[in-house]
């Protein structure tokens, strides 16, 4: 967390940009619940701007809940967990991260995939969709490779042009292109894994791991993502929490 991050003005006012940053890492058990965040001097340094851009993102996220400043302690982490529609869909990660599990996602590849007419893929999809490759690291270990492909209804513009591969939160992305998901299918399947994701989960060639298929719709019921994801559950097993 000490190298310097780089941020885009054409991606919105800094402060936004550094708060979503600052929010992404409290949902992920980076700045667990009960701990101080970083303080003024530490984030003017880590993000190359200015003190009241700083108190500008720090301030959004106290509003929102998750930080609470006390005199001469510091700002300290108040909630962990999202008021996100699909929390259902997110609750899994926030399960970890409320279980005292550090989440960190690395992005692998991100870029526009082109679909022939008449294909499955076309059909599906749409003229393109987009593939975002990621890794998630549980406490320090490759834990879940993740691929997500949105369709060309999720993409800003109207489908003109990919999202930006320096998302922090691809569901906050979604609904800032005035998209909200409102509902999600899985499946599950126990398989082995691919040998590029055994290598990037370091596991041996072969092994078997959790498969799970999703489907994400809009209030229309249009297909908004779909997403395949692998995971390690010798390293963790997999949870799954329903609100009554």
């Amino acid at each position: 967390m000490n190298e310097s991050v780089s941020l885009k003005r054409k991606q919105g006012p800094l402060y936004q940009q550094i708060q979503k940053i600052l929010k992404d890492r409290i949902l992920h058990g980076v700045y667990p619940l009960g701990s101080i965040i970083p303080s003024e001097p530490q984030l003017e340094k880590e993000f190359g701007v200015s003190k009241m851009t700083v108190r500008g993102a720090v301030q959004e996220l106290s509003q929102e809940g998750y930080v609470q400043k006390k005199s001469g302690i510091g700002t300290i982490v108040t909630r962990n967990t999202s008021y996100q529609k699909l929390s259902k869909g997110k609750r899994f990660t926030e399960l970890l991260v409320e279980e005292g599990h550090k989440l960190e996602k690395r992005l692998l590849g991100s870029g526009l995939v082109v679909h022939d007419t008449g294909t499955e893929e076309y059909n599906r999809y749409g003229p393109y969709c987009q593939r975002i490759e990621r890794l998630y690291i549980l406490n320090g270990q490759p834990y879940i490779h993740l691929v997500h492909l949105l369709t060309a209804a999720a993409l800003p513009g109207g489908g003109a042009r990919p999202m930006d591969k320096d998302i922090y939160s691809l569901y906050d992305s979604l609904e800032e292109n005035d998209i909200v998901l409102e509902s999600f299918k899985d499946r599950f399947f126990v398989e082995p894994a691919p040998p590029e994701v055994c290598l990037l989960l370091e596991i041996p060639p072969g092994t078997f791991v959790l498969k799970r298929l999703r489907n994400s719709y809009d209030g229309e019921g249009r297909l908004i993502e779909h997403s395949i994801g692998c995971y390690n559950t010798e390293l963790h097993h997999y949870l799954v929490s329903y609100d009554t």
